[in-house]
């Protein structure tokens, strides 16, 4: 791994850890033991750094999108909420969960880039609910965006929610979603 993609791979846990607010530069170099001058050699910005890091997720987006394309419905949305469990794992949030509270004090390429992932998570979802709908394993009422809202917003919550609360309630919340479409 390069250095810049060690820089980008750190900014993207501090991100999920603390948010974009609460860490520097110097927090990175640190923890990385590089001068400060070296994290601005490759992002002179905080805000080009952030943009790298949401860059880098929409490229692993997409790879798992597009390993995940001859898989079933109920299969595709575990892969999608898989997502979730690794960040669950690490005791973090999700990048786009991370960045929604912030997004007034984000730079406008900032802005259109997370807003842009999180409308392919949406666009993602909502195909996965109209394919199983389709082939008779999901069952539900309403247009499938409308599900996939309440789907993407229950997994983004969950992970700040039980932070607070048990830590299976994470699991349950994610069953819950399943028997609800299955049912």
């Amino acid at each position: 791994m390069t250095t810049r993609d060690r820089i980008v791979a750190l900014a993207d846990d501090l991100i999920r850890d603390r948010g974009i607010n609460a860490f520097s530069f110097a927090d990175i170099s640190e923890e990385m033991g590089i001068k400060n001058a070296s994290v601005h050699y490759y992002f002179p910005t905080k805000s080009s750094l952030c943009l790298a890091v949401i860059k880098r997720q929409q490229v692993a987006l997409e790879e798992m999108i597009s390993l995940a394309k001859k898989s079933a419905p109920l299969d595709r949305l575990e892969q999608y909420m898989s997502i979730y469990d690794r960040s669950k794992e690490a005791d973090r949030v999700c990048l786009v969960g991370s960045l929604a509270p912030d997004l007034h004090t984000l730079n406008e390429d900032i802005r259109v880039a997370l807003k842009e992932v999180a409308a392919r998570i949406l666009e993602w979802v909502t195909e996965i609910l109209e394919e199983g709908r389709d082939e008779g394993v999901f069952r539900f009422g309403g247009n499938a965006r409308s599900r996939a809202l309440l789907i993407v917003t229950n997994m983004l919550a969950s992970l700040q929610l039980t932070r607070l609360t048990k830590s299976e309630d994470f699991s349950i919340i994610k069953k819950s979603i399943i028997k609800d479409l299955t049912s």
